[in-house]
């Protein structure tokens, strides 16, 4: 103790001789400095949001697992916000009060018990069954075309399978991203009001870019990673030589969607760690020059106490307030506009990353696998500024998807003396082109394996002479070659959709009162919630839903779609794109003639006070000189 003590005393009397040496609570180790704090907060934000991009990824295929419609898939996707919506305006008002670091940390583990939740379903699952699953049979005659109740072999499965919806699996996504949600709230703000709180002024905005940086490269990643682990079959964990039947291209394929959060939970909480021990006031960043001398304005700001505002007001206080300012704000023609306009463009986006990978796995008959990995491609492109015509080109570029020709995929169903049941589900194409949802449709009454002719004497297939044959997989559609065209004109929407982003928050900040700003700024997020990432994606599947042509059964209930009319589905689709589009210019446009009046107002009002000022010098002069 008496070595300690010493020490100090001897350390205080270096530091006041000498004064390049560092204070001794300068210098308290990584806790203390915040250049580790930004590398710890830029792991957890990529570990939340690469959660979001796989999601996203991996939505489709669990849909097809749970037999889900495109609308409760959207709902899934988007039901996070729901967790920020609630807790965004306490966020706002505790602000300093708290322990940053550590609601941060608690927040982080909130979210990475929600995506742990996420997965639980496979494991209080059955094992996943599709057509063929159980052929038990030695002569390959199950799914053939035959005069046995076809019913037989499906109730069997029924029996021995307990239905997932009576184990809760669509709760208990929903209650995992809710919670995901709630601990999310926390982590982007208090992360970067305390970076900002104790960065040294001129670091501060280079550590805030590197986490706005990340909030790009996080989704990437997940969609990497959902192209990944979506070539594992989702009951491998379960299964081992039972699916050697399928592979990724076959439409009956799920991949292992519940391995990538995991992996993604495991990372958050591991993240989160670090959260617990970060003090709650830490030494600001000090830039060390030689010989320099600090400034008056520099001794001014460490001496004075920063005083926080919000922290003289009471909550109840400031809820009563809240309405009052949101009022005020949102009376801003200006502002108004300009945050349409950022919801429309934010309603385009939310759609597009849940529902671009369905779009391209349908449209160009591509696996679930491939459609994420060119979703990497397509929502990278951002950050530039070249604001002026964003507007037009991305209606422009939206609208020619739609005139783009595609070829349809054919799905024709065959009435003969078949027994089929409503509930198979494994495409075969006919040596005519045509595609059916099973070989039985198709009337094939023998099955040769390890032959390049798979199915053959089947009635429905058109040929001349002999009875036709079929091979086990879809037609495809004759699209593929249209993909990359597809792909360019999407990035290029992307890219010019995203101009406007930088120049928006701008405007934003210089339209609003100084002691407005972080209101407004919270007002902006809310609504993007309300009115932009939350319904958004529900409504794009809605929109896909209607398009479905054959729904899937399984156990006599409606499962996700079988085959859609894809020209209807594109139309659909992109058609929602161009209202968001057009929503966001007329928009931009109406707040560009506001400024424009308002602009030609003040000019109007500085010549009239400048003429008044010269008739009052006149005047001035005048009797001065009589």
């Amino acid at each position: 103790m008496c070595c300690i003590l010493w020490y100090h005393k001897l350390t205080a009397i270096e530091v006041q001789g000498n004064p390049q040496i560092p204070r001794p609570h300068r210098s308290m180790g990584l806790l203390n400095n915040i250049k580790f704090f930004v590398l710890c907060h830029g792991m957890l934000q990529l570990a939340q949001l690469l959660v979001s991009g796989y999601l996203k990824g991996s939505i489709t295929t669990i849909e097809k697992r749970y037999g889900f419609s495109s609308q409760k898939s959207g709902l899934l996707a988007a039901f996070n916000e729901v967790g920020n919506i609630i807790l965004i305006v306490f966020v706002s008002f505790f602000g300093s009060r708290v322990h940053r670091p550590r609601c941060i940390g608690i927040g982080a583990m909130i979210a990475s018990v929600g995506v742990f939740l996420i997965a639980l379903p496979h494991f209080i699952s059955e094992k996943y069954m599709y057509t063929d699953f159980n052929s038990n049979t030695k002569d390959n005659s199950s799914g053939l075309c035959q005069s046995l109740n076809p019913e037989e072999e499906f109730n069997q499965t029924c029996d021995q399978e307990k239905n997932d919806s009576h184990l809760g699996v669509y709760p208990v996504l929903l209650l995992g991203q809710l919670l995901l949600g709630i601990g999310g709230v926390p982590i982007q703000p208090f992360g970067i009001s305390y970076i900002d709180d104790y960065a040294e002024k001129r670091n501060s905005p280079f550590y805030l870019g590197i986490l706005f940086a990340i909030t790009v490269i996080g989704p990437a990643f997940g969609f990497m990673m959902s192209s990944a682990l979506l070539r594992f079959y989702v009951d491998i964990d379960k299964v081992s030589s039972e699916y050697k039947d399928l592979n990724n291209e076959d439409p009956r394929w799920v991949g292992a969607w519940w391995l990538g959060f995991l992996m993604a939970a495991t990372l958050l909480l591991l993240t989160s760690l670090p959260y617990l021990f970060f003090p709650r006031k830490m030494s600001r960043e000090e830039i060390i020059e030689a010989l320099a001398e600090p400034s008056i304005e520099k001794i001014i700001e460490d001496k004075e106490p920063k005083t926080d505002m919000m922290e003289e007001v009471s909550l109840t206080e400031f809820l009563k307030s809240f309405p009052k300012i949101v009022m005020r704000t949102l009376r801003n023609p200006t502002y108004l506009l300009v945050v349409l306009a950022q919801v429309n463009l934010a309603a385009m986006v939310a759609g597009l990353a849940t529902f671009m990978g369905k779009f391209i796995e349908k449209q160009f008959a591509q696996t679930a696998s491939f459609s994420n990995l060119m979703m990497v491609r397509s929502f990278t492109n951002i950050f530039v500024l070249f604001p002026p015509l964003q507007g037009t080109l991305s209606f422009l570029l939206a609208f020619a998807f739609i005139l783009l020709p595609f070829i349809p995929r054919s799905s024709h169903q065959c009435s003969n003396a078949c027994s089929c049941s409503d509930e198979a589900f494994n495409p075969v194409c006919g040596s005519d082109g045509v595609e059916f949802r099973s070989p039985c449709h198709a009337g094939c009454k023998t099955k040769i394996p390890n032959k390049e002719k798979n199915y053959k004497d089947c009635e429905c297939v058109a040929s001349t002479g002999s009875p036709g044959f079929a091979l086990p997989g879809p037609c495809g559609n004759g699209c593929n070659n249209r993909l990359i065209p597809f792909m360019i004109l999407s990035s290029i929407t992307c890219f010019v959709a995203s101009l406007s982003h930088t120049t928006s928050f701008m405007m934003i900040l210089r339209t609003v009162t100084p002691e407005d700003k972080s209101f407004a700024l919270g007002i902006q997020f809310m609504l993007f919630r309300v009115l932009a990432f939350l319904p958004a994606p529900v409504l794009y599947g809605r929109a896909i839903d209607t398009a479905c042509v054959l729904w899937g059964k399984k156990c006599n209930k409606i499962t996700s779609c079988r085959y859609y009319d894809l020209d209807l589905f594109r139309h659909r689709f992109l058609g929602l794109q161009i209202f968001f589009i057009f929503g966001g210019f007329v928009c931009f446009f109406l707040s560009f003639m506001v400024l424009r009046r308002t602009n030609s107002t003040q000019e109007q009002n500085e010549k009239m006070n400048n003429q008044e000022m010269k008739e009052a010098k006149q005047m001035i002069s005048s009797s001065n000189g009589h």
